[in-house]
């Protein structure tokens, strides 16, 4: 019998276990080592995926030549971009589940003693993320990275450039042949959106939650400095296991607050509040909607970054990267360096290897001269959203928005509208029953926010949605209003012409009726059937959480 380092594959009568490792390439000498087990969600349907494998590979070299054994293995992705605007974006938030669900199956079925798991787009990183607390297994996550800007007349565009011509188009202001040259030139190659949108929001917020090599966040996608993540990924994660440095060992609710905090003083996307909910949950931290308007009062706004400012992630790449830019929050006080990382060390022990930040450049600022004094993603309450509503608030001039309701029961109804030329400066837009259960699936909004912008309405509407949006949306904007119209939310009540206000500075989002007419809505209101009575979105219709609780479905 070979000697064998796991129980689970030791003795005579687990010959036909190893006689199936065998055959895909696993020697006598392999069954003495920590077997790791390396997720890659690779695939054609998004360039922000496509390039996992060579990455998944190269983690596989550090941990083969780190005296590990390794085994690659897929799950799945949705592209946002490709779905955006169509039923099939109803599919995105719950593949988050699917993905997280399906590592933790394979994980537990072949008896890894660790994980290294990749991701490049929106729902797969948190779904990664996940899943690795959920297992409580030495584990490391890795960013794919961010794709490189396109260009078009000397300016630097991307995806939300696309979608926002879309609206120029529209209105007037560019020609078909323009449209489509932007379509053609927007995105040159792998990695995932290139602004401060969901995947480079989560990207640096996982890092600063400790779980990824310090520094990688901001290397793009097709990099020499990424392959090398991957490779030090795949050497780092044999030593965890050794260790046996595990994430409930290394994560805290200080972890979280740094992820917020980086988060809030990157400008990053609304989604990072859903998604740090359920990993949290994940993680049996008990973390709220409020901790982050907590921490949101004392996080100064630094970096100018799409879709409100100027600047793509590779712009950070070039400036030296996410760490010196933690390093100087960390100086200033904003973050705890004493959480533990995935290198045994402190987050303040992994900064002291970094340049200081560099404060001649316009890309960030210092927090002694930040673009705001507090940071943009802001929690609201009110008879609108009792539970709770996000907006993101970068590039909100005017705190307070007054205005009649234009209420439309589906994205594709809005669209319409909006392409049609029946919504006007001082309307309040109401999107409705697209939140986790009605969609469902929560669709984000990126085409509607993007036709706005695109028709020069930006500031002059207001949305509101208990659907969500992509990070590459900006304006006056609110999403997850909680609880949702599906289960009877008071957005659910809200009729054409109702007067609706958004105040920002006192985080009230209401619906201007007496509390005697709402009632009496609310008693003649009926819930509507589901829209799926079968299949992957009828199961998640039925056991998704509210908004607030970060859509979770193992509540």
């Amino acid at each position: 019998m070979p000697k064998v380092r796991s129980k689970d594959f030791e003795g005579y009568h687990r010959a036909p276990n190893r006689a199936m490792m065998r055959a895909v390439g696993f020697k006598d000498e392999d069954f003495t080592k920590p077997l790791i087990g390396v997720a890659s969600p690779w695939s054609e349907v998004t360039p922000c995926n496509i390039h996992l494998n060579d990455l998944a590979r190269e983690v596989k070299r550090g941990i083969i030549e780190n005296n590990g054994a390794s085994m690659i293995f897929n799950t799945i992705t949705v592209s946002d971009g490709i779905a955006m605007g169509t039923e099939g974006m109803k599919y995105s938030l719950p593949s988050r589940e699917i993905i997280a669900d399906s590592v933790e199956d394979v994980v537990n079925a072949e008896r890894f003693d660790g994980l290294v798991a990749l991701g490049g787009c929106d729902k797969n990183m948190p779904g990664m993320m996940m899943a690795i607390f959920r297992l409580d297994l030495p584990a490391i996550f890795l960013y794919g990275g961010t794709i490189r800007p396109g260009k078009y007349n000397g300016k630097d565009i991307d995806i939300v450039s696309v979608f926002e011509a879309v609206g120029q188009f529209n209105e007037g202001k560019i020609s078909e042949k323009e449209l489509y040259e932007i379509e053609c030139k927007a995105c040159p190659g792998a990695g995932a959106c290139g602004g401060m949108y969901t995947a480079n929001t989560m990207a640096i917020a996982i890092e600063a939650l400790g779980f990824s090599i310090p520094n990688s966040s901001s290397n793009y996608a097709e990099s020499p400095e990424k392959l090398k993540d991957a490779y030090e990924s795949g050497k780092l994660i044999v030593e965890l296991v050794d260790k046996w440095l595990t994430p409930s060992k290394i994560i805290s609710k200080k972890s979280f607050e740094n992820a917020i905090t980086i988060v809030q003083a990157m400008g990053g996307s609304t989604n990072a509040i859903l998604h740090l909910l359920a990993m949290a949950h994940s993680a049996n931290i008990d973390l709220k909607i409020d901790d982050f308007e907590r921490i949101r009062k004392k996080t100064p706004h630094i970096a100018d970054l799409k879709p409100s400012g100027k600047y793509v992630m590779e712009d950070i790449y070039k400036i030296g990267g996410i760490a010196p830019i933690m390093k100087m929050l960390l100086k200033e006080g904003y973050l705890d360096g004493d959480c533990l990382t995935i290198t045994g060390k402190t987050l303040a022990e992994n900064l002291e290897k970094f340049p200081d930040f560099n404060e001649n450049q316009d890309i960030v600022r210092s927090v002694k001269n930040p673009l705001k004094y507090e940071g943009p993603l802001v929690i609201l309450y009110g008879n609108l959203a009792p539970e709770g509503a996000v907006a993101k608030t970068s590039d909100v001039k005017d705190k307070y928005f007054k205005g009649p309701a234009k209420v439309y029961n589906s994205e594709e109804e809005c669209t319409k509208a909006l392409l049609n030329g029946e919504i006007k400066e001082g309307d309040v837009v109401i999107i409705r029953y697209e939140g986790p259960k009605g969609g469902p699936g929560m669709r984000e909004m990126l085409q509607p926010t993007s036709i706005i912008a695109g028709k020069g309405l930006i500031g002059k509407v207001a949305l509101i949605t208990d659907g969500r949006f992509s990070g590459g949306s900006h304006g006056f904007i609110i999403g997850h209003v909680s609880p949702e119209a599906q289960v009877g939310g008071p957005i659910a009540l809200v009729k054409n012409g109702d007067i609706v206000s958004i105040d920002l500075e006192k985080r009230e989002i209401n619906l201007e009726i007496s509390k005697e007419e709402l009632e009496k809505r609310k008693k003649e209101w009926t819930p509507p059937p589901f829209k799926y009575t079968r299949g992957v979105l009828y199961k998640y219709a039925k056991l998704v959480s509210s908004a607030s609780k970060g859509a979770i479905t193992d509540e």
